[in-house]
This record gives C-alpha cells, sequence and structure tokens, in this order.
C-alpha cells in the first residue's frame, strides 16, 4: 500500500515536472521571438552611424550583449555552486556547475562569433588585439580548458574536485574582462559606466528606445539561461543516477 502511494505521488510530481517545464519552455520561446522582433524591426537606427552596413550591423548588440551578460552570469554560477560542491560534497552542486559552464560557453561563443561581425563594418577590421577582444578570448579558453579538464580525468570525485577548483580561479576573468575598457582606453565601446573609454570607436549614445530593447533582450536572454539550465541539470542529474546503476548492476 505504501508502494503504490509512494509511486502515485512520484508520478504526480513527474507530470507536475513535465508540465512546468512545457510551460516554461513556451514561455521562453515567446519571450525569444519577442525579443527578435524587437531587435531586428521594432527598435530605431542608432543615428550617428554613417553607413546602411554599419546600421544593419548595430543590432547585433542586442543580442551580442545580451549574450556576453548570460556568458558572465553563467561563469560566476558555476564558481558559486563549484564553491558549494567543496563545502558539502554533494553531486547535486557538481551538476549545477557543469551544467552553467556548458551553457554559458555556448552563448560565450555566440559572442566570439558576433564580435567580428559587428567589428568588420565599425572598425574595418574583424579582430583586433584589442585588451576587451583579449581578455575575452582567454576567457573562452579558459573554459573550453575546463570541459577538456572534466574528459582527462577518469575518477568522479576527483574530476568534480578539480573542476570546482578550476572554475573557481577562472572565474576571476569575469570582473577583470568587465573592468577592461574602463580601466583601459580601448576601441570596443562601453555601454554601461564608460570610464575612460567614452570616446571609444563606434560607441553610440542610446535613445530611450534601443534601451528599452537591450532592456527587455538582457531579460529574455536570462530567462533562457535560466531555461537551458533547467533542462541540462536534470539531463545530468539523470546520467548520474544511470551510471550509478549501471556500476550497481556490473559489480554487485
Amino acid at each position: 500500500m505504501t508502494t503504490k502511494i509512494l509511486s502515485s505521488q512520484q508520478t504526480k510530481t513527474e507530470v507536475n515536472g513535465i508540465s512546468f517545464s512545457a510551460v516554461f519552455t513556451i514561455f521562453t520561446g515567446f519571450i525569444m521571438l519577442t525579443a527578435l522582433y524587437l531587435a531586428l524591426i521594432w527598435a530605431p537606427d542608432a543615428v550617428n552611424l554613417l553607413t546602411p552596413t554599419e546600421r544593419y550591423a548595430q543590432r547585433i548588440f542586442y543580442f551580442h550583449v545580451p549574450a556576453a551578460w548570460v556568458g558572465f552570469l553563467a561563469f560566476l554560477a558555476s564558481a558559486l555552486f563549484s564553491v558549494i560542491y567543496l563545502i558539502k560534497r554533494q553531486q547535486k552542486w557538481d551538476a549545477m556547475a557543469l551544467s552553467s559552464v556548458e551553457v554559458g560557453l555556448a552563448f560565450f561563443t555566440m559572442v566570439m562569433l558576433s564580435g567580428p561581425i559587428w567589428a568588420k563594418p565599425t572598425w574595418n577590421v574583424w579582430w583586433t588585439w584589442d585588451p576587451r577582444l583579449t581578455i575575452s578570448t582567454i576567457c573562452w579558453l579558459l573554459y573550453i580548458g575546463y570541459i577538456m579538464l572534466r574528459g582527462a580525468i577518469d575518477n568522479p570525485e576527483r574530476e568534480a574536485r578539480f573542476a570546482a577548483v578550476f572554475a573557481i580561479v577562472s572565474s576571476f576573468s569575469i570582473p577583470l574582462n568587465w573592468l577592461a575598457i574602463r580601466w583601459w582606453r580601448t576601441i570596443h565601446p562601453a555601454i554601461v559606466a564608460a570610464g575612460s573609454n567614452d570616446g571609444s570607436e563606434g560607441g553610440f549614445g542610446m535613445s530611450p528606445d534601443i534601451r528599452n530593447t537591450l532592456i527587455f533582450c538582457v531579460v529574455a536572454f536570462t530567462i533562457f539561461y535560466i531555461n537551458l539550465m533547467y533542462h541540462r541539470v536534470k539531463l545530468e542529474l539523470m546520467k548520474r543516477r544511470v551510471e550509478l546503476l549501471k556500476q550497481d548492476i556490473l559489480y554487485q
């Protein structure tokens, strides 16, 4: 009788979980489509950009900046989850740290790809070893190294422990990246708190419509990150449960 009740409760929880997942995913899709419409159609052109190519390329800004924000958020969240894992040694925190790095790396790869597309019509070069761009490249490679590190260690506990330390150390590149265009005068524009970089090439003043579109896109990308994290963590925990079951069957 108790087994049936527990089974019924588990089924109910799973149904509720699937329902929440479906609703949240549909909501995320709607938010992202709205962000796409605002960025590509509704938002006005930046008036101080001279050529049509520059004005079209500037719309990458609505995805480049939110993707960078989500990448930073995901990497910092991974460092936080790693600290909690080192304290509690619970696998769920390691799974969350890994998932956050994977999702964040996808967004940050988008940053690294969209940046040169925006840079070409603005700076007339695809790439330059600007301090911000150089630090971004190092940050991107660090988290690729994180994924490679996890694949190079066979012992799960040692893998989780080494990866946690690596994630914490790598997270120091995030504030350095943020402060680079505020400490040094670079060609990369600073959208918020320009500091010494207020005269950077490609900079532009934001009208209320441009600013509101950017804020909406940042919120939309953050919701997208949360959605992806929800699914990725569930998948990672399920994968680990399957591995434990395989070990129990093989070595019982």
